[in-house]
């Protein structure tokens, strides 16, 4: 099951003011991810999903070691990666080791909400290359409420697409974590997003 699309950025506030302009919606702050330097603000694509924007976090100080998805780097806001919410995390991550894909050890994170809430979850580490980020990593939020829980804007996920420049290896790990997803040929390693604005799709790449 879909669980999230991660959107990074270079400026969180204008990425957001950004993101209004373009669609009509506001995304609504999630909260700090206290030592790594980012934040957040989500939008809700429908059922249990949502979109997260995230970057550099004002509020605290610039982390020891580099931010998460290349954060550091980039140059323009972009579409990094993509996260899969089974019903038993560890039983996944075995069954995929099994099918010959290893999605790392899953490890415990958090962040604190606007209000002052701690968020728990694990997930499993993803891939170190941004522009491996085709591969979704696995999560589970276990006690915690899910973030579409709350009240989120929406703007409904059309569609979720990639394409890379040799997609054989890309398709085959994601085969192993039973996870369909159309990846085409391109020159580039691309995660595509499209959402239904009030009155077009927009397209996030």
């Amino acid at each position: 099951m879909l669980d999230h699309i991660v959107f990074a950025v270079p400026d969180l506030a204008g990425a957001v003011a950004g993101f209004e302009r373009l669609t009509g919606v506001r995304p609504v702050r999630g909260g700090s991810h206290v030592g790594l330097g980012t934040a957040n603000h989500l939008v809700g694509l429908g059922g249990a999903a949502y979109l997260e924007i995230i970057g550099p976090d004002p509020d605290q100080p610039d982390p020891v070691q580099p931010r998460p998805f290349g954060i550091d780097g980039l140059t323009a806001s972009r579409v990094v990666t993509w996260s899969i919410r089974p019903p038993d995390l560890d039983h996944a991550v075995a069954a995929v080791i099994a099918r010959g894909y290893d999605p790392g050890p899953p490890r415990t994170m958090s962040r604190r909400t606007s209000d002052g809430n701690l968020l728990t979850w694990r997930l499993t580490p993803g891939a170190d290359d941004p522009a491996d980020g085709l591969v979704p990593f696995l999560i589970d939020w276990g006690t915690t409420a899910h973030p579409t829980t709350g009240a989120l804007p929406t703007l409904p996920l059309r569609s979720l697409q990639a394409q890379h420049p040799d997609p054989g290896p890309v398709r085959k790990s994601l085969a192993a974590l039973d996870v369909d997803l159309l990846v085409g040929l391109g020159r580039q390693s691309q995660l595509v997003v499209t959402l239904q604005g009030p009155d077009r799709p927009i397209v996030l790449s």
